[in-house]
């Protein structure tokens, strides 16, 4: 058995308490993971393509002020 089935096994066995709590702490771990990876891609400029594109696009008349 692997680490992510033993892992599933014991998710399974968990009472309605824990796994509401389990679900929340998983939520906002994740968002945490995502949060580092999306600053890390900033800082090495991976997502600088994302503002040449609306830059451009704002300049080429495409955008409206909300």
């Amino acid at each position: 058995m692997t680490t992510v089935e033993r892992i599933e096994q014991q998710i399974k066995s968990l009472d309605e308490q824990a796994f509401a709590q389990l679900r929340q702490w998983f939520i906002e771990y994740d968002h945490a993971r995502w949060d580092r990876q999306i600053e890390a891609d900033s800082a090495a400029g991976k997502l600088d393509f994302l503002a040449d594109e609306a830059l451009a696009e704002h300049r080429a008349g495409k955008t409206r002020p909300l």
